[in-house]
């Protein structure tokens, strides 16, 4: 029978893939850490991490333990709840993989308030429009902008979203007005490297406006909104991001709109897990709040 106890230092190193960090975030030094997962790793029959100079990654046995343990680290919190009579401290950390936009101009902006909320949860964002695995342990909770088609994941839609397009002021004010479609003729526009992108509801201009001249692409919307507001040419852009940009105007609202939503995607075994309940209320709170801002200037987005 293993120590229990060493399961606290196996989850740190799977979620903090160093020695040293994990060693860190316990308050041990990093051989003590080494020492504990040897144990584990003894006394389980099975080797539980890839070493390499880059740090530890999980081997297959230590994917199906994860889960196990996660589990048993809920079990722990909610026993300490109940026999305390009262709310602990919720701690830990979550790493959340988000698209760009979603990560840059919603999450980050928020990270004082859920600091103020939640002082001993760390969060790990990453943000970048590529398809995250959470059976491979890339995140704890996943936005994603659709539905995952299979796996033991749980997922519900966090909102629905509008894009428009969006030109600059100073772009604007030497050309024609633009009042249809056919005045887009002659106008470059601005996209993504269609060939890097991994999701394909972003690839959106070519159904919008066929054949637009492309003048700059980038993987990054957050590039690609600040060319736009440099005044290179037209872009796509998300209502809750380009809409607070001064430098920017919302063209052909009426005409041109794409639709989206969000979904908030967690691993059936974590859904419980005190940490990860925080951060998924904390993003439905966010966009409670910013919901005419992602619905964008013309109205109520239809469900997706």
């Amino acid at each position: 029978m293993f120590d229990w106890n060493d399961l606290r230092f196996f989850l740190a190193v799977a979620r903090h893939g160093r020695l040293i960090d994990a060693g860190r975030k316990l308050g041990v030094d990093h051989t003590t850490v080494a020492r504990r997962i040897g144990a584990l790793e003894q006394a389980i029959g099975c080797r539980l991490f890839h070493r390499s100079p880059r740090g530890l990654t999980l081997t297959e046995a230590g994917h199906r333990l994860v889960a196990h343990a996660d589990r048993m680290e809920s079990e722990a919190t909610t026993i300490v709840e109940e026999m305390a009579g009262q709310d602990v401290q919720v701690t830990g950390t979550v790493r959340l993989a988000t698209p760009e936009a979603f990560g840059a101009y919603l999450v980050a902006p928020n990270i004082p308030l859920f600091n103020q909320l939640y002082p001993q949860l760390n969060l790990e964002l990453v943000a970048e429009n590529r398809a995250i695995s959470l059976s491979k342990r890339e995140a704890d909770i996943a936005i994603m902008l659709g539905r995952p088609p299979s796996g033991r994941l749980f997922a519900r839609k966090l909102t629905n979203y509008a894009l428009g397009l969006y030109g600059s002021a100073d772009y604007l004010a030497g050309r024609p007005p633009i009042s249809n479609a056919d005045d887009l003729r002659g106008h470059g526009f601005i996209s993504y490297i269609e060939d890097l992108v991994a999701i394909p509801q972003l690839k959106s201009l070519t159904d919008v406006v066929p054949g637009a001249q492309v003048l700059f692409r980038s993987n990054s919307i957050v590039a690609q909104q600040n060319a736009v507001a440099a005044g290179l040419g037209l872009g796509l852009l998300h209502h809750f991001s380009a809409g607070h940009d001064p430098r920017l105007v919302p063209l052909l609202t009426a005409d041109i709109r794409i639709e989206r939503a969000y979904w908030v995607v967690v691993h059936a075994d974590l859904r419980t897990l005190p940490r990860i309940r925080a951060v998924v209320d904390f993003l439905q709170a966010i966009v409670d709040r910013q919901r005419a801002q992602l619905d964008g200037p013309s109205g109520m987005v239809e469900a997706a």
